[in-house]
């Protein structure tokens, strides 16, 4: 799961980053909100959590901006401010949930989740597909009872994979969304963790499997 946050706070956002990387999630960060918009348009998210108070152009702002553009992303805010006019304004502004600091990480993590789980099939700690489901907590494929560990790299690339089955990626949207469009990989590196995944599906003799398609790119398919 891919993330955009901007905090200027910087001892903060290095706090959010470091606990949401430990929960295997991908995290983009701008620390105003110029950056942030730029960084929304020049890439996909699946949440934006957005500080109110940024130099520059305020979360708010950004909001706006997004909506007015068709950005339909689920947006998180964050502000000190308590007051029931301020949360009003957000969620006037198109906003999905609101977190006054100080708050505890953990509540962030999981009012992440429940943006995420309004419109897709995904289901707490688990996403599956056929007979292969994803286990967050443990960052591992399984089977039944058989299950084998993933990489970092591994888990984000069939995470998306699985929350979009039977959809096809080319390789450099794979590029953009897992490893981020600023990463200097080359395409080979694709290839090669996703032969690394169908190894591991075919050791658990999952009836799922990726399939790929000349000049078009690589989907999560069920076999029969």
């Amino acid at each position: 799961m891919r993330l955009l946050l901007a905090e200027d706070e910087e001892a903060m956002a290095e706090a959010i980053i470091a606990y949401l990387e430990y929960h295997h999630y991908e995290v983009d960060w701008a620390n105003n909100g110029t950056d942030a918009l730029e960084m929304a348009r020049a890439a996909s998210h699946d949440v934006f959590i957005l500080d109110i108070m940024m130099p520059g152009t305020d979360g708010l702002t950004v909001l706006r901006t997004l909506r007015r553009e068709g950005n339909t992303t689920p947006v998180l805010l964050l502000t000190a401010k308590s007051e029931i006019r301020d949360k009003v304004a957000g969620f006037e502004s198109g906003s999905d949930d609101y977190l006054t600091k100080p708050f505890a990480l953990e509540e962030l993590r999981v009012r992440i989740d429940a943006l995420t789980r309004r419109g897709q099939n995904y289901q707490g700690e688990h996403t599956a597909l056929g007979d292969l489901t994803l286990d967050k907590s443990s960052c591992a494929l399984r089977v039944g009872t058989k299950s084998c560990p993933l990489s970092n790299r591994e888990y984000h690339l069939i995470e998306l994979f699985m929350r979009n089955p039977h959809v096809y990626f080319s390789a450099d949207t794979l590029l953009d969304r897992v490893w981020g469009m600023d990463a200097e990989v080359e395409y080979g590196t694709v290839w090669v963790h996703i032969s690394g995944l169908r190894k591991k599906m075919e050791s658990l003799g999952a009836h799922v499997e990726i399939r790929s398609k000349r000049g078009v790119g690589y989907a999560l398919e069920e076999t029969a």
